[in-house]
């Protein structure tokens, strides 16, 4: 039966945006919005090739027709031992954490918080049970980062977005422990549109570990999520994405982070499943003083297609902003980075530093990088630069006459390679997550 009713709902229409509001109860604000942003992903037209940020990315293959746009509400479980095992595996009961929120397809099966955080007034929970709780506060803040029309994907999130994740911290509340989203998709030919929104008010201090996994199957599927953080004046906000899809995910991910005043956003962003992955990173440096520091893993094999877009707009003056990407790629693969510094007329002392570094382990691998400057001040210090090199064999050679195997030894060069980004993360899980799949993309 279930099955039946999925196929009646392939693909995205009007109608089933509004279905999907009514199933879910929501108050006429939200369907409104989810009705406003359909009629604006109609207006915005699908990327093609002849669009610059598009010339070096297909995306005619997009399976948009053939997939679930939501699947039915699951039952919620009582702890998180009882999670389906793609989500169990990330989630185990001995991993510490300040609040673990879980959702699987279209549903949110496990949301748990400390009491010691709550007792703070901090906020942790799924977003439809924080618009049912909290209205006023989410209409404050919904879709402010990333309205609709910023791009065609970020519409279609608006129109159809479930389950996601909302985390509000009050001013001067510092918490230490991270916490912790999961995003698992268990239904092949289903989609997954979880929007993660992250508040923190002056002086607060949080962190925030998104983490996207999701079974293999021979049908498409589609996630098309949206990340938006708040930092008021002072804050700090630690926000780390894990993107670990399955081969037959097509990945499509917004993300941008506000800064008011010497607010500070560091960001680790690791993209290594999916058959195609799409992300726009960007930080709005909108007040005096104010820090975003980029950090990016990414890693392709076989015929993996990843794609990276990345701003660094500096609105305010005295404003620092330092960028780091860096990728791997072997058999086939191909990735694409694509980044923009751009310095607003009065943003004046803006320093900022990007760097996209590029290590190619297959001779039928290709890697393309553009870094890019807008510049609108005089005085500013504004550094850029990229590469795309391979692995030299003097280094194989070296590491293999010293009693080492050529895949261990490449296994050591990249780990080498990707340390400077994985070093500037305090936290030792996210560490171990990427030393272990790169291991494993290196076939050890």
């Amino acid at each position: 039966m279930e099955a039946s009713v999925q196929e009646k709902t392939k693909g995205f229409t009007r109608r089933a945006a509004e279905e999907l509001s009514l199933r879910r109860g929501e108050p006429d604000w939200v369907r409104e919005l989810r009705l406003k942003a359909w009629d604006t992903y109609e207006e915005i037209p699908m990327p093609k090739r002849t669009d610059e940020e598009w010339r070096r990315t297909d995306i005619r293959r997009i399976p948009i027709d053939d997939v679930v746009p939501f699947t039915e509400l699951r039952d919620k479980v009582s702890s998180r031992d009882k999670l389906p095992t793609g989500a169990l595996s990330v989630a185990a009961s001995e991993t510490v954490d300040s609040g673990l929120n879980v959702q699987i397809d279209s549903s949110t099966v496990f949301s748990s918080v400390e009491d010691s955080v709550t007792q703070q007034g901090v906020i942790f929970t799924d977003l439809a049970t924080a618009i049912e709780k909290y209205p006023e506060l989410i209409q404050q803040y919904f879709q402010k980062a990333v309205p609709a029309d910023d791009n065609k994907f970020a519409a279609l999130n608006a129109a159809f977005w479930s389950g996601g994740t909302f985390l509000y911290v009050p001013k001067g509340v510092e918490i230490e422990v991270p916490f912790r989203n999961i995003v698992h998709n268990a239904t092949p030919g289903a989609s997954i549109f979880a929007h993660t929104l992250i508040v923190a008010e002056e002086e607060a201090n949080v962190a925030l570990i998104d983490h996207w996994n999701s079974a293999e199957g021979e049908e498409l599927s589609l996630a098309c999520n949206v990340v938006e953080v708040h930092a008021a004046e002072a804050a700090q906000v630690r926000y780390i994405q894990l993107q670990d899809w399955g081969r037959n995910m097509w990945s499509f991910c917004t993300q941008k982070a506000l800064c008011d005043q010497d607010a500070q956003v560091n960001s680790l962003n690791v993209a290594l499943g999916a058959k195609f992955s799409r992300s726009n990173i960007t930080g709005m440096l909108n007040g005096a003083g104010s820090l975003v520091e980029m950090l990016g893993i990414y890693f392709a094999d076989e015929n993996q297609h990843i794609d990276h877009l990345t701003r660094q707009e500096h609105v305010s003056p005295y404003a620092t902003s330092d960028l780091l990407i860096k990728g791997a790629l072997k058999d086939r693969s191909r990735t694409v980075y694509s980044g923009l510094i751009k310095v607003h007329p009065h943003a004046q002392r803006t320093d900022a530093y990007q760097s996209n570094r590029n290590l190619v382990l297959s001779r039928n691998a290709r890697a393309d990088t553009i870094p890019n400057l807008e510049i609108g001040a005089n005085d500013v210090r504004c550094t850029h630069g990229a590469t795309v090199s391979q692995v030299e064999e003097e280094y194989i050679f070296y590491l293999m006459s010293r009693g080492i195997n050529r895949t261990e030894a490449a296994k050591l060069i990249v780990d080498g390679f990707f340390d400077e980004v994985i070093e500037r993360v305090p936290i030792e899980e996210v560490q171990e997550f990427v030393r272990e799949a790169i291991a494993r993309k290196i076939g050890l």
